[in-house]
């Protein structure tokens, strides 16, 4: 195999730009196949992007089934992508699925054990795991250097939809639809590289507004605290309400501080000494360790090579696939930051802190209840 002959499944917006970007030769190792979409105008307009020579079903099955192809993205509604992952496995071909994961971790273990069953490669469209600033945090956190992590917070607010967002759709803003609000829809990136760089939690208590600043069943609201088996605490802090929004995830360590913020900044604070053993040893009263702030140098990937960050995940997936590389994202972290948000929507609906494993079928059963079946 010298290219990793691909099926696209949704040509909504995101599946869309996925067929552009291979189209458009960012990811030399994949060839675009076949395409699967339900709704006859936009397998239409599928058909006219990309010309003849290519199978187009209606189905995901179909596509799975029939389709000329060695792997399969998934870009479709969320309920569907550990569905649809599943039938791929088992017809043997690898699969690269859009976040989040799945709706509900319980049917997205299901989904990790039928990749592991397999032995196909499965990976997350996890893009902001190439971010180079992100990237250069987690070295920073998981290099030790700055110490045990103290706190951490993440203040992401800049995600403000207007009504219309919500109305444009049956399926937003509904547990029926998409399984959530503003965690299950514009945070699984922000879930992800929250536990990718600072670890999982092992509790949390969180308060989640359903339709407080819009007329829909989810939350587009939520302030959550969260607790580490090493004695760290964290925030977690969210909203589609808010305008302008901020950005600003900072993390406290022993020997220092970590803030990123926006798009570009990011600021090291480094201690000189370590806070607990300055706080044991001085005799001053008042005093804190000597600081000196660092604006870390961050090496751009491919800098000579424009191409997005889906791109790069892409690349990933058929470098994994034809040579054996390493994922930049392996499917099965997929449920680490669905855990999260789930843990999160558990602790809101029963009013209490909820410990990390929960209960799945706790959560399935609270969930159904909002979806109404």
């Amino acid at each position: 195999m010298d290219k990793v002959r691909l099926g696209v499944i949704g040509a909504g917006v995101i599946g869309t730009a996925h067929i552009k970007t291979i189209l458009a030769k960012h990811a030399p190792d994949i060839k675009l196949t076949a395409a699967a979409e339900s709704s006859p105008e936009k397998r239409e307009e599928i058909s006219a992007l990309i010309g003849n020579g290519y199978q187009i079903f209606e189905t995901a099955d179909e596509l799975i089934e029939k389709g000329r192809i060695d792997a399969v993205l998934i870009a479709v509604p969320h309920y569907q992508h550990p569905e649809i992952a599943v039938k791929a496995f088992e017809k043997g071909l690898h699969v690269l699925c859009e976040k989040p994961a799945g709706v509900y971790t319980k049917q997205v273990r299901e989904m990790n054990e039928a990749a592991a069953k397999s032995g196909k490669v499965f990976a997350m469209m996890f893009n902001q795991r190439t971010n180079a600033r992100y990237r250069k945090v987690r070295e920073l956190v998981t290099g030790g250097s700055l110490g045990a992590i103290m706190r951490t917070s993440w203040i992401i607010t800049n995600w403000f939809r207007t009504q219309a967002y919500y109305s444009c759709g049956g399926w937003r803003g509904t547990w029926n639809g998409e399984g959530g609000g503003v965690l299950l829809n514009q945070c699984p990136h922000q879930l992800d590289l929250f536990q990718w760089i600072c670890g999982m939690p092992d509790k949390v208590r969180a308060f989640c507004h359903n339709g407080k600043w819009h007329n829909i069943e989810v939350e587009d609201d939520v302030t959550a605290y969260l607790e580490y088996p090493n004695g760290a605490t964290g925030t977690f802090i969210t909203s589609t309400g808010e305008a302008p929004g901020t950005n600003r995830l900072e993390i406290s360590l022993e020997k220092g501080k970590i803030v990123c913020e926006g798009k570009d900044d990011l600021t090291v604070h480094r201690l000189e000494t370590n806070l607990r053993e300055y706080s044991k040893t001085s005799s001053e009263k008042f005093a804190s360790p000597k600081c000196v702030i660092e604006k870390p140098e961050i090496e751009e990937e491919n800098s000579a090579e424009q191409i997005s960050e889906h791109a790069k995940i892409m690349r990933s997936f058929s470098g994994c696939i034809l040579r054996g590389e390493s994922l930049i994202a392996q499917g099965e972290e997929g449920i680490n930051g669905l855990m999260l948000s789930n843990a999160m929507h558990l602790s809101s609906w029963l009013d209490k802190t909820i410990e990390i494993p929960f209960d799945e079928d706790l959560f399935l059963t609270e969930l159904n209840k909002r979806r109404k079946i």
